[in-house]
């Protein structure tokens, strides 16, 4: 019986040290980085173990092109006669902000002061933008162009899927951007960082100036980009272009060292501080003169990808006019965009969502 007590007693203490042992690993946050050129091997990483950030004294300007994105949820239980296409019989509609507008709630949904300058038209969907940045808490200064039709993307889904986008769209008129870029220089000392949002639609024609005159202002400059001709973004602090749009900013890439010769050869051209790469289901990746930071995707399931750029730039902005250093940035921005791609259609992510 002794021998068995002590054999008993050697096997608690045992796994007394293992328990120890595992909870001191879970203790230590670390989060999966993709190693280079390889893509699936990992190391691993410690995550930042501050308090969560006070946001609300961040003050982020908005610029961009603004839309109205539409859904019409209904059943499709037919084919139609005239044509080999279902049939929708719609239920129910819901409007939401997009482009630069799902940008600026992103930011206010977050707890920062956001500001949205835009230009739309004197229509029903330009109206209804307008009564959505209210109710959003978005401190909108809106130029109205009565010649120009508000950009609308209409989107039929049935039972949650996507069966079609319709998009309706025009150029402002200059003498409306003209207005709009007075407008911004006024603005500019009442706010702690710029955002550029570009859905090449036009509104951000004077891009480089606002540009210059935030960067000579002492303002960081973020920008959502589109296009190929990114000599337009030149001087801008941190540009976020996501795998498809850096291609065409510098071609396909070989291999993960090529990739960061040929950004690091667009960082110097064209005095970029910093570019982050979104890379879907392979998370993130930060270039910079401090180095390469990579951030493994977070999302548990992939819903929908629609506006996650909008959320993750939206974050960016918000952690920096908040004073957070732009690798913890990075990291929040990746865990917003991880909670927002979980949610049907253009959304945005809370507060408390992101740090609960």
């Amino acid at each position: 019986m002794r021998l068995d007590a002590l054999l008993c007693s050697l096997m608690f203490r045992l796994a007394i040290r293992v328990v120890s042992k595992k909870s001191i690993v879970r203790l230590v946050p670390h989060i999966e980085s993709k190693a280079a050129d390889v893509g699936r091997a990992f190391e691993l990483k410690q995550t930042p173990t501050m308090r969560p950030p006070q946001v609300s004294a961040s003050r982020v300007l908005v610029i961009g092109d603004v839309m109205l994105d539409r859904y019409w949820f209904g059943d499709v239980t037919r084919i139609s006669p005239e044509a080999p296409v279902p049939v929708v019989h719609v239920q129910s509609t819901d409007d939401r902000l997009g482009g630069a507008a799902n940008v600026a709630c992103n930011v206010s949904t977050l707890g920062a002061q956001a500001g949205l300058l835009c230009v739309v038209g004197y229509d029903e969907p330009g109206d209804r933008i307008v009564e959505l940045l209210k109710e959003s808490d978005v401190h909108a200064y809106l130029e109205r162009d009565p010649s120009l039709l508000t950009t609308i993307k209409l989107r039929i889904l049935s039972r949650r899927q996507q069966l079609l986008r319709i998009d309706f769209e025009k150029t402002p008129a200059q003498e409306i951007l003209l207005a709009g870029l007075l407008q911004f220089e006024t603005l500019l000392p009442d706010y702690d960082v710029i955002l550029l949002s570009d859905y090449a639609k036009g509104s951000l024609t004077y891009v480089r100036r606002m540009i210059e005159t935030a960067r000579a202002a002492g303002k960081p400059v973020l920008v959502d980009p589109k296009g190929n001709n990114w000599d337009r973004y030149r001087g801008a602090t941190l540009i976020t272009p996501n795998q498809g749009e850096l291609i065409k900013a510098v071609g396909y890439w070989k291999s993960e060292a090529d990739l960061h010769t040929r950004v690091e050869a667009l960082r110097s051209s064209l005095q970029f501080s910093a570019l982050l790469l979104t890379r879907s289901e392979e998370g993130m990746t930060l270039f910079s003169d401090a180095g390469v930071l990579y951030e493994s995707a977070l999302a548990r399931e992939v819903y929908d990808v629609s506006g996650a750029g909008d959320t993750v730039i939206a974050t960016l902005a918000t952690m920096t006019g908040a004073g957070i250093p732009l690798t913890e940035a990075v990291h929040y921005a990746n865990r917003a965009a991880g909670i927002v791609v979980g949610k049907l259609g253009i959304a945005t992510v809370s507060y408390k969502e992101l740090f609960q």
